[in-house]
């Protein structure tokens, strides 16, 4: 307890939130547009693995950083395509649809990196993002080192809440993916593409998603494995329900759950006497309590996971 109860172990420990709640954050602000476009996308987990590969694999064929971002957000965005096509096209259970694209993912991420990097007794490993020391604030006692040196990524990710609140809050694009959720008949009735503006919710869910795998392999990490993810993507649509469709509250339920996982990290680090397994279960048990008391406040979209289609009254 001497080791736990001293400023530097909250400093570190609160530190360790803002980047572990960076990947759960940034799929969470995507999904807030395909779910409020009516779309349940369980797929995620594989999106953001997808992305991971994709923005790891790019970024050590072109050792560039950055273009390895665009790359898992191009991997994550195409992936995010087949989900759109089963569940906007086809009109595929959303749930079942979700659980395969995450079983697809698993072996065909697997799949690429072998293919790639072959068969190694070492991982490959990049020279990730490193901090970013904000002048000045990041000298504040306390909480300079808790907010502000940090990797671009994380700074990024948090200027995206508030663009995300404009553009579903402030914009025509917006209502009219509210709309689509809503009452998706009414919206077609009035001239909106109900299959176009869910097809483009459900891609820009996956771009994000693909962001937020990118982030754990090239700004996180420095390597790739088939277990990045970790249940991220699983815990980031849990975060849109518990923050009832809001992009701020999506913050701070990202942030709750990366406290969980930053506290699991350091608790074992500085060998608590409690079984690592029962350590390693706290981010998984705190989305479940979350999700039994938050999904029963939650207004969720009308027509939510509800397939749409003008021949059908």
């Amino acid at each position: 307890m001497s080791n736990i109860l001293t400023v530097s172990f909250f400093v570190s420990l609160f530190a360790g939130m803002i980047r572990l709640a960076t990947p759960i954050l940034l799929p969470a602000l995507g999904q807030l547009y395909t779910q409020r476009a009516g779309i349940l996308n369980l797929g995620v987990e594989g999106t953001m693995l997808m992305g991971a590969i994709s923005g790891f694999s790019t970024a050590c064929a072109t050792n560039n950083l950055w273009i390895g971002l665009l790359g898992g957000i191009l991997g994550g965005t195409l992936f995010s395509l087949i989900m759109a096509w089963l569940s906007v096209t086809m009109r595929a259970n959303q749930v079942i649809a979700g659980i395969g694209m995450n079983i697809l993912a698993s072996g065909l991420a697997a799949y690429i990196y072998r293919l790639i990097f072959g068969i190694r007794a070492l991982p490959a490993k990049i020279t990730s993002f490193q901090a970013l020391n904000i002048p000045l604030l990041s000298k504040i006692p306390i909480l300079g080192p808790i907010l502000f040196q940090h990797n671009i990524l994380v700074y990024l990710t948090f200027l995206l809440v508030p663009f995300t609140w404009f553009v579903l809050e402030k914009t025509t694009f917006g209502l009219k993916i509210k709309a689509v959720g809503e009452h998706p008949r009414a919206a077609d009735s009035k001239g909106i593409s109900v299959g176009k503006i869910r097809y483009a919710a459900v891609l820009i869910g996956g771009a994000y998603a693909g962001a937020g795998g990118a982030f754990m392999t090239i700004a996180y990490l420095n390597t790739f494995t088939e277990s990045v993810i970790g249940g991220f993507g699983y815990i980031a649509v849990s975060v849109v329900i518990f923050a009832r469709f809001k992009p701020f509250n999506s913050m701070f339920g990202a942030m709750l759950f990366g406290l969980a996982s930053a506290l699991q990290m350091r608790l074992q680090a500085q060998g608590v006497n409690i079984p690592s397994q029962l350590l390693l279960m706290l981010p998984y048990i705190m989305t479940i309590v979350a999700l039994i008391f938050a999904s029963k406040k939650a207004e969720f979209p009308s027509a939510y996971t509800q397939p749409y289609s003008r021949m059908e009254r």
